[in-house]
This record gives structure tokens, sequence and C-alpha cells, in this order.
């Protein structure tokens, strides 16, 4: 397998944009790589967007953030409150949205897959691509009911520490979702586990992307 090396050293600063529709997508997508970012690139600055939530999964929302960039100096956490579920219905509204983000200009974007079957996800996904036409963009996958799981092609492997960590703050920070079947430590061991064998990561977990357009620096 190749191991991709981005034109990035230790001491630059780096820009990251994470999105999410809801207030644990980011997490549950890539937390973990966030986490491993964090660890190896002290210099790192983080856009945090979450696009819609209840006031109860706002608070959930902003607990989370913070401590996942706990030791982020520069960052910005944000929590819209677009209607779940409406979002290609208010897409005017949210594509506004995204043309205030233009002045960003990250070095790593994440964002929703392509063709993830939730329509809050799809928008997402669809408005990062018209926006960021020149951008390292990684869409991150959310494992559900529908079986909308694809074939990732970029892989991030994650140390034993740094899995535990994004499962046990899943299962700490968002108690409104402890109702639901799929909202389980076994559930974020597996999809972890199995792109870890698909990317024989060192560790045995690894988070999967994926990444449409990369181009190759030399």
């Amino acid at each position: 397998m190749l191991k991709f090396f981005p034109d990035l050293k230790e001491n630059d600063k780096v820009k990251v944009l994470c999105l999410g529709a809801h207030s644990d997508d980011i997490e549950i997508g890539c937390g973990g790589t966030i986490l491993k970012i964090i660890e190896h690139m002290p210099q790192v600055s983080v856009d945090w967007i979450v696009f819609s939530a209840s006031p109860a999964r706002r608070e959930e929302a902003i607990n989370s953030a913070s401590e996942f960039l706990n030791n982020v100096h520069e960052k910005e956490i944000i929590i819209k409150n677009f209607e779940d579920g409406f979002f290609p219905y208010n897409g005017a509204e949210i594509k506004s949205f995204f043309e205030d983000l233009k002045n960003l200009s990250p070095d790593i974007i994440f964002t929703h897959y392509r063709h993830d079957l939730h329509q809050d996800h799809r928008l997402l996904c669809d408005l990062t691509w018209n926006t960021f036409r020149d951008h390292f963009i990684l869409e991150y996958e959310i494992p559900k009911y529908d079986g909308d799981l694809g074939t990732p092609n970029f892989f991030v492997h994650l140390p034993s520490s740094i899995y535990q960590r994004k499962v046990d703050s899943l299962l700490k920070h968002f108690g409104t979702q402890e109702n639901k079947h799929w909202f389980t430590p076994e559930t974020f061991r597996a999809i972890l586990r199995l792109r870890g064998i698909e990317s024989r990561a060192p560790e045995m977990y690894a988070e999967a992307f994926h990444c449409r357009k990369l181009t190759w620096g030399i």
C-alpha cells in the first residue's frame, strides 16, 4: 500500500476545516484523525462547524468539540441551527453560509461522503466541492441503518490511545443519542476495525475517507 506524505513540516501552520451536518458527525467520521493531526502538528488551527443542533444537542456539540480541540490554541467552533432533515429545502441559506467560508483557505477539509443516503450529509458534500475548488478534501463516512458505506481509498491509522479516546468521548458527550440502537461502542469499534483490516493498520484500527482529487506535487 502506498503512503501519502503531505508537503508539511512539523512546525508548519496547518489550517483544518471540519464540516458536519449534525452534532456528532465530525467526531464519528474523523475524530480520530483530528486527534492525530493535533498530536503531530502543534501549529494546527481548526474551524469546526456543525450545521444543525437542537438546544440540547448544541450543548453536547460544544462540549465535545471543546474536548477534542483542547490542545489547539487557534480554533473556532460554530454551531448553526438549520433544521435537521430539511437541508435540501433550505439550500439557499446554507449555500449563502458556505459563501462566507471561502475566506478561510484551509489546507485540509473534512466533509461528508458524496453518496451518503442522508440528504443533509449529501448536500454538505455537494456544497463543499462547489465552494472549494483547489483544496485537499477528505470525505468521511457515518455507519447507519441505510447501509450506504462505500469503498474508501484513503486511510489514517489510529494508535490505540487515540482510538479509545475517540470512542470514550462519543459515549461521554452525546447522551441524547443513547436511545439509538446504533449508538454503541461496538458500532464505532467495528467500523474502525474493518478499515484497519483493509489498510493493515499496525494497531488494528483506522479511519477511512474518500479522496477524489489529489495532485502529485513534484
